[in-house]
């Protein structure tokens, strides 16, 4: 039985979560592609551990939310905070430590490095940014993960479950304020992808990570606290 993720978010007595601004406020985004308004004025916030479906039809403006909120693509309009920086005012040097330090991202392909090890690819991200993370945290993340088997074996030797358990611990091993998942159970069998959202609700719980899937599948997104439907760039209500 795999453990729970380290670092367990500090709550107030009696178990309540403390009370915080928002960790992403989407305000009024506006992002136009090839003369067409892929997100037309899309706002909405999420909290602190919150846990929150994105769904919709393809070409619906999904992962270039998603990308925007990463600093991956810019809006045209509107504002995107996340622990109350605004990521579009950010320069390219300031992008590149903002989605090292604070956001981690899990797609869909595992995006695993062929040449290297699990491990060495859970700590590939740590070599961008300013934090020493040790080997042990990378270890612990695979334990609590249950794949501290594959930490000496390279991708190619893994199993599709197992090369996404260990994308998510990368994800994760900068203790991001905000994971960014765009379809990450998309080509994984039914049990493989309940275990990566079960992994996804348990980084949310015990580490207080503000978790954002896009999926198509209805039963994982009926998984998360919160759900957002768009259709043609903009948020059904």
């Amino acid at each position: 039985m795999r453990g729970r993720l380290p670092d367990r978010r500090h709550r107030t007595a009696g178990g309540a979560s403390p009370v915080s601004a928002p960790v992403v406020s989407v305000c009024s985004v506006v992002r136009v592609l090839g003369g067409r308004r892929v997100l037309d004025e899309v706002t909405f916030d999420v909290g602190h551990g919150e846990t929150l479906a994105i769904v919709g039809p393809s070409g619906s403006g999904k992962s270039t939310l998603l990308n925007i909120i990463g600093g991956l693509d810019r809006a045209d309009a509107g504002t995107v905070r996340v622990g109350g920086v605004d990521v579009g005012s950010l320069t390219s040097a300031a992008l590149s430590k903002y989605r090292a330090r604070s956001v981690g991202f899990v797609f869909q392909e595992h995006v695993l490095l062929p040449q290297l090890t699990g491990l060495e690819n859970v700590l590939l991200p740590t070599l961008a940014g300013d934090r020493s993370v040790h080997r042990e945290r990378g270890l612990e993340l695979l334990r609590a993960l249950g794949v501290e088997g594959v930490w000496d074996r390279f991708p190619a030797a893994m199993s599709g479950g197992e090369r996404q358990r260990v994308a998510v611990a990368r994800a994760l091993v900068n203790r991001p304020q905000v994971l960014l998942c765009d379809e990450p159970t998309g080509n994984l069998d039914s049990a493989s992808g309940a275990a990566v959202v079960d992994l996804l609700r348990e980084a949310a719980e015990s580490r207080g990570v503000c978790v954002l899937l896009v999926t198509h599948n209805p039963v994982h997104a009926r998984r998360m606290a919160r759900l957002l439907e768009l259709r043609d760039g903009r948020l059904l209500v």
